[in-house]
């Protein structure tokens, strides 16, 4: 077992690897540079990976969280060694794949973008289909290479499946399951009637007409872009964050990129490469309602991680429940949703329709991550995966009422189940918002206590879980049911 001083010494070298992974995907993806480099990262810290260095973190837990955290970061170093030159790969041929569309050459990474600023509904699905065929055959073997490579892996752990590795760790998946399928059942209805009215409204097509290259551009709400001009974005963050009591220009540790690039990712991103000391948050704006609900998304992130306090413990400001800054993600984008703000920040025409359309988003997202939390319970606990596609395509087809391309099976499962921190993260915000309105009002993002208090939980970091914090401020457990609550409040 390791003594205190050597738990001291990998925490603080695990700092550093998790600063360093952090700088090289904030260049890469901020198209700083072309190649994902992660090798030379990984082997300077090979000593955070080696399997007798994390079985005896393992053998330190004893019921003591920062420890089991520190355990859970050497799990994920230890199988993620196996996998970073799949992670290269994956980054590498995203950069540089194009595919050939009507004689035009698109950017791998650019397809979707493309699809959303696409009217005409016979070019979409080219685009979806040549997007699926470049992943079936340049992305998907990589990834399932790197799947097989982490079961193979896994004994050495102690565990036969992923699943019970993130049980371990305290990860309560079947609870949040059951919440996932009781809100698919509760919200069948409503969800129906509600994408049924949007996609008639939007596209022309009743619901059972959809197709899955119709919701990029039903996301885009191409209808709603005069309102969420891209020269409005960052003056909207500032103008809200000096409301609540925050002058975004003279927080010094959050460094705003907005310059445009090549190569740069077009989706919201934020690094916090030293919490909190320096925090990138990054955009190439491209305008419209879907990237500015990413903008004011990652910004909470940036506000979290740049408000942590430095006392606390590395585990306390990078490691932790991920639920917790995707809560407070998810507290900036949602504003982005209110009525009261879209009126008092823009000027908006028609902010009861558009509140009722991001609460049908939010619907959307919260079915469609319940769906894949329930197939990737089912596709970490498979001794066999060859009828995991159909299955990926059965449950979230079933989830969303159109078809599911069976080739996303692989490249839709997020590392670490991070899926549960979304869906807890959805739950929380919430519950939070119900709590902040019954506090300062209806208008609580424009006030100066709000701010405080604010900035008070940001402070605390990744110290308490998202269960822990929301039961301290409001006294209440988090229930995935308060999201059909919140959506309910504006489409009924």
């Amino acid at each position: 077992m390791p003594s205190t001083p050597e738990i001291e010494a990998y925490s603080a070298e695990a700092d550093r690897f998790i600063a360093e992974l952090d700088e090289e995907y904030y260049r890469h993806y901020a198209g700083l540079k072309d190649r994902l480099e992660l090798e030379g990262i990984y082997e300077a810290h090979s000593s955070l990976m080696e399997l007798e260095n994390v079985q005896s973190v393992g053998a330190a837990v004893d019921g003591d969280r920062r420890v089991r955290e520190l355990w859970q970061f050497g799990c994920e170093g230890y199988l993620g060694k196996f996998t970073r030159e799949h992670a290269e790969k994956l980054a590498e041929l995203e950069a540089e794949l194009e595919v050939d569309v009507d004689g035009e050459q698109v950017p791998y990474r650019m397809i979707r973008p493309e699809m959303a600023n696409e009217p005409d509904r016979g070019r979409r699905e080219r685009l979806d289909r040549a997007m699926w065929e470049a992943t079936e055959e340049h992305l998907n073997p990589v990834y399932l290479d790197g799947v097989e490579i982490v079961q193979r892996e896994l004994p050495s752990l102690g565990v036969q499946t992923y699943r019970e590795l993130y049980e371990r760790f305290g990860f309560r998946l079947q609870d949040l399951a059951g919440q996932c399928e009781a809100f698919l059942a509760d919200t069948e209805q409503l969800y129906e009637e509600r994408m049924d009215r949007a996609s008639r409204a939007l596209l022309g097509l009743p619901l059972d007409e959809l197709e899955r290259w119709d919701l990029q551009r039903m996301l885009r709400s191409p209808q709603w872009d005069e309102g969420f001009p891209a020269e409005k974005m960052v003056p909207a963050l500032r103008a809200t964050l000096a409301d609540l009591g925050i002058d975004l220009d003279s927080q010094q540790n959050i460094k705003l990129d907005i310059e445009q690039r090549p190569q740069k990712t077009p989706r919201a991103f934020c690094s916090p490469i030293e919490v909190p000391d320096k925090v990138m948050l990054v955009i190439q704006p491209i305008g419209g309602a879907d990237d500015w609900r990413a903008f004011f998304h990652e910004a909470g992130h940036a506000e979290h991680f740049g408000n942590t306090s430095r006392d606390l413990t590395m585990e306390e400001k990078r490691l932790g429940d991920v639920a917790v800054t995707e809560g407070w993600a998810m507290t900036m984008q949602h504003l982005t949703d209110e009525p009261a703000w879209l009126s008092r920040k823009l000027d908006f025409p028609g902010p009861d329709e558009y509140a009722a359309e991001g609460m049908l988003w939010l619907l959307f997202f919260v079915r469609r991550y319940s769906a894949k939390l329930l197939y990737e319970l089912e596709f970490h606990s498979a001794s066999d995966l060859s009828g995991m596609p159909k299955r990926y395509a059965e449950l979230l087809g079933d989830a969303l009422k159109f078809e599911i391309s069976e080739t996303n099976w692989l490249a839709d499962i997020d590392s670490g189940f991070y899926v549960t921190a979304y869906l807890r993260s959805w739950a929380f915000e919430s519950q939070l918002r119900d709590h902040l309105r019954e506090r300062f009002g209806n208008d609580w993002f424009a006030q100066r206590e709000a701010g405080s208090l604010l900035r008070e939980l940001w402070s605390l970091g990744q110290q308490p879980t998202a269960d822990e914090l929301l039961k301290d401020v409001t006294g209440a457990e988090i229930q995935m049911s308060a999201v059909g609550d919140r959506v309910r409040e504006h489409l009924s």
